[in-house]
């Protein structure tokens, strides 16, 4: 056992702040800039703060604290808000606040949860979990090797969203508002170099849909793609090795690839029913009554190298090699397809978005020579994300092996060097 380690209750070791904070119903509510924390992270952002600094917030309720599909204890730092679902403690002269975050995660507090059908952790309990402390120094280093991983994860993920944003940019001004055809019919310089401004016109047309770029279509999605429906799958044989099942639980609420539920699936499954990376899906029903997944599509990830559907989602293939994946999977990401799908959703208790409606979509169908260099830009952002997820799944690997060991005191902190001198390099 790891010398001059020793067993403290959370209590011991912490401030409690839960007499601050202070919930407020949605409609209450006023927009603004600081975060509204939930038992599992932020849910709103209002014009008002409780807290200024850093703290810990653990989940007080749900059903989280028995699956822990996300964390039941993360940092909140800054100003922010607090509602009454979510513990607020922060580490006392004896420990490293940040340390007990990573010590809660390797914590089992299922002996600690009253509840049988709603889950909670009450204050009283949350004091009695017992957490195995090193000293001081000793819980900072802890804390800075495993938040020094935590925090490139979390840059590769601002810097996703960030390359994310840039893509949807560009195909708004190109394909939404028409930039570079609008500047060169007002005699503007484009903003781009003159072999790429020469590929757009320099004039719009009427449509029936409004003006376009003179020889550019408007085009019903069915035109441009054809649809393959996903069927159900044997329970059983959920997680064996075998293609990752996508599903409602796959895409990301208003379209984009969702991970953090994502299965196998060991049996057979028609080759039709099986994606590669690139290649998209899309949901025609949505079980939040929200809509939020009422036609959102996403893409297979590169690594996930063979995807199956369900019966829940449909392949999206297209017609002919003319037609740019990158246009039509923009296209329904973009706010008006969102709002289309939402003013046509059917039923009450799960809302269904019909075949015909979301094939009548109109996709707009540029040159084939924008269309060439749309898919050539897309494809460097595309690599340059990839890269950083990929980075983040090696990072997230390694700190989950070191996790545990260093709570427990079986790997101490002059041995972890080596091993993450080896991932840097």
């Amino acid at each position: 056992m790891a010398g001059r380690w020793r067993e403290q209750s959370l209590g011991e070791l912490t401030e409690n702040f839960d007499g601050v904070r202070v919930p407020v119903r949605e409609a209450d509510r006023r927009r603004g800039p600081y975060p509204y924390y939930g038992a599992s992270g932020i849910v709103d952002h209002v014009d008002e703060f409780l807290f200024d600094g850093e703290y810990l917030l653990i989940a007080e309720d749900g059903e989280n604290l028995r699956t822990r599909t996300t964390p039941i204890a993360f940092m909140a730092r800054g100003k922010f808000w607090v509602n009454n679902h979510a513990h607020i403690v922060r580490g006392n002269t004896q420990a490293d606040t940040r340390f007990l975050m990573y010590a809660l995660a390797a914590s089992d507090i299922s002996g600690y949860l009253t509840g049988s059908t709603m889950p909670k952790l009450t204050q009283g309990n949350m004091n009695r979990i017992p957490v195995f402390t090193p000293p001081l120094p000793e819980q900072r280093a802890i804390a800075h090797i495993l938040g020094t991983l935590d925090d490139k994860i979390e840059l590769n993920r601002r810097m996703s969203e960030t390359l994310e944003a840039m893509a949807r940019a560009l195909f708004k001004s190109w394909f939404v508002d028409f930039d570079p055809v609008r500047a060169k019919m007002e005699g503007r310089d484009p903003g781009l170099p003159k072999a790429l401004a020469d590929l757009f016109p320099d004039r719009l047309v009427d449509s029936e849909l409004g003006e376009i770029p003179e020889g550019w279509k408007y085009l019903p999605l069915g035109e441009l793609v054809e649809l393959t429906r996903g069927t159900t799958y044997s329970g059983n044989l959920k997680d064996l090795p075998g293609p990752a099942l996508l599903g409602l639980a796959s895409i990301a609420k208003n379209g984009g690839f969702r991970e953090e539920k994502l299965s196998t699936y060991g049996g057979y499954s028609p080759a039709n029913l099986l994606l590669a990376p690139g290649e998209l899906f899309a949901s025609l029903k949505d079980v939040t009554q929200s809509a939020d997944l009422l036609g959102a599509v996403a893409r297979v990830p590169a690594h996930v190298k063979q995807g199956r559907l369900t019966q829940d989602t449909v392949k999206l293939t297209l017609k002919a090699t003319t037609t740019s994946t990158q246009i039509v999977y923009h296209t329904l990401l973009a706010p008006a397809y969102r709002e289309y799908c939402r003013s046509r959703a059917t039923g009450t208790t799960n809302l269904g978005l019909s075949r015909d409606d979301f094939l009548a979509y109109p996709v707009v169908k540029p040159s084939v020579q924008v269309q060439f260099v749309f898919d050539e830009a897309m494809r460097d952002i595309d690599a340059r994300a990839s890269n950083a997820v990929a980075e983040s799944r090696t990072l997230a690997a390694l700190r989950a092996t070191l996790l545990p060991k260093l709570i427990s005191g079986e790997l101490r902190v002059k041995e972890t060097h080596h091993l993450c001198a080896t991932e840097e390099a």
